[in-house]
């Protein structure tokens, strides 16, 4: 029965895990073991530059999803790839994820439907992130507030909003921005 298990890897190898494997899988011709490996990823909009950039982010750095049976021969050929440092769970036989956190991880709609590797997934929707933080002094500089510089005080990841406290005629005034209104001063 296939099911899903997550190996550890070393941070920012999880690409090259995944090659290695499919190769291995390939070459060892055990395609009939190994189904699928994936590394989670989601698309996450950024603001660089004033500009809103859509960026691929891994959810899980450090781990690859494989969907597999569990067989000494198909263990040993996930554990003893390059870069592989082990599966989740205990030493002697790996724990499967459960269906729902398999959806959740791939960002699929339907259970047992995932997302192609590398490509977003059903459910999956573009995320704002913020590079400010609270505290920090930004310059307004789209709006009528422009050339205004100010304080962030919230910050709506949701809304990809921004509150900054700009002085105006020598009040603290609370304005809601976009972040692509604001730059870092």
């Amino acid at each position: 029965m296939f099911r899903w298990y997550v190996i550890n890897t070393y941070s920012g190898h999880e690409n090259k895990v995944k090659h290695n494997l499919e190769h291995r899988v390939e070459t060892m011709g055990q395609a009939r073991k190994v189904r699928q490996v994936v590394v989670p990823t989601e698309q996450v909009q950024e603001i660089k530059e004033g500009r809103k950039v859509s960026v691929e982010k891994r959810t899980m750095p450090g781990y690859v999803l494989v969907q597999m049976e569990m067989t000494d021969d198909a263990w040993g050929l996930v554990k003893n790839t390059p870069g592989v440092t082990g599966f989740v769970g205990s030493r002697n036989k790996p724990l499967p994820l459960s269906q729902s956190e398999v959806d959740n991880l791939l960002h699929t709609e339907t259970p047992g439907v995932a997302a192609a590797p590398g490509q977003p997934g059903a459910g999956e929707r573009a995320k704002p992130r913020a590079q400010y933080e609270i505290g920090e002094t930004v310059k307004v500089i789209s709006g009528p507030l422009s050339d205004f510089s100010g304080e962030i005080a919230e910050i709506n990841d949701d809304a990809a909003k921004l509150k900054v406290l700009v002085s105006i005629f020598g009040r603290e005034t609370p304005v809601e921005v976009g972040y692509d209104q604001v730059k870092k001063v």
